[in-house]
């Protein structure tokens, strides 16, 4: 061998070690095969290509693993709440899993740091957290099957944050309530969403909510959908002793 591949190969081989040390605390277990974990971390950007051609990124177990949790939890909740019906097992359901909590745990656990990327890391959206969360679930399923899949989701999703109680009053998102509420009490509402940006020249979003022709809250961020829900929260807040009274 000679002395610039055997360089290389202990490289790669201490690289290895101190990947496979860092994702055994996160998982609780051993993993067996590390490249469906290095998968679960190389972002598009990297224009990896397998032996067929074919790209090889998160995207594809970010799929798996959504399913995955959907999977466990659906199990999880029919198991606990035995009263609880269809609707409200799927209202359950989505709560646990939004895009919110998902990135709280990309990042509680600093997922980011394995991310194989040409991209740099701060300009990397909120929901990359997230969406690493989702490949790293899918990359257990192929390495060590559905047992192992659901011992990692008991362990990391359901015992430190699934609260049944806690969770019924917790919101998703204001906006969809507020809507549902306009819609059931019969009143006109709209959003009329503009540009507003700021001397730094990032690029920002105002909005207005207008309930019965009625300006009843404002609100200010980096997209539309921010804004927007923003702006519902605040309405809400006002309108909350009527909306949790009907």
């Amino acid at each position: 061998m000679s002395i610039i591949r055997k360089i290389f190969t202990n490289s790669r081989s201490q690289e290895d070690g101190i990947f496979f040390t860092d994702i055994q605390k996160i998982l609780g277990f051993k993993p067996n095969n590390l490249e469906c974990y290095r998968r679960a971390f190389t972002h598009r950007s990297s224009n990896k290509l397998d032996s067929d051609g074919n790209q090889i990124n998160y995207e594809r177990l970010e799929f798996l693993g959504d399913a995955m949790l959907s999977s466990v939890i659906a199990a999880h909740l029919f198991n606990q709440v035995p009263s609880g019906d269809e609707g409200y097992l799927t209202k359950m359901r989505s709560k646990i899993v939004s895009r919110e909590h998902l990135n709280e745990l990309g990042r509680d656990l600093n997922l980011i740091r394995f991310i194989e990327s040409k991209v740099p890391a701060q300009h990397f959206g909120e929901n990359i957290h997230g969406n690493i969360f989702e490949a790293l679930v899918g990359a257990i399923y192929l390495d060590k099957g559905y047992m192992y899949c659901e011992k990692f989701i008991k362990k990391r999703v359901i015992l430190p944050y699934v609260d049944i109680a806690k969770l019924e009053g917790k919101v998703i998102s204001y906006k969809s309530l507020l809507i549902e509420w306009c819609q059931k009490e019969k009143r006109t509402f709209h959003y009329d969403v503009f540009e507003d940006n700021g001397i730094d020249g990032q690029r920002f979003f105002g909005v207005k909510l207008s309930i019965d022709q009625k300006v009843v809250a404002k609100a200010r961020a980096t997209s539309k959908k921010k804004a927007e829900e923003k702006a519902s929260q605040r309405a809400y807040f006002a309108f909350q002793e009527k909306i949790n009274t009907k």
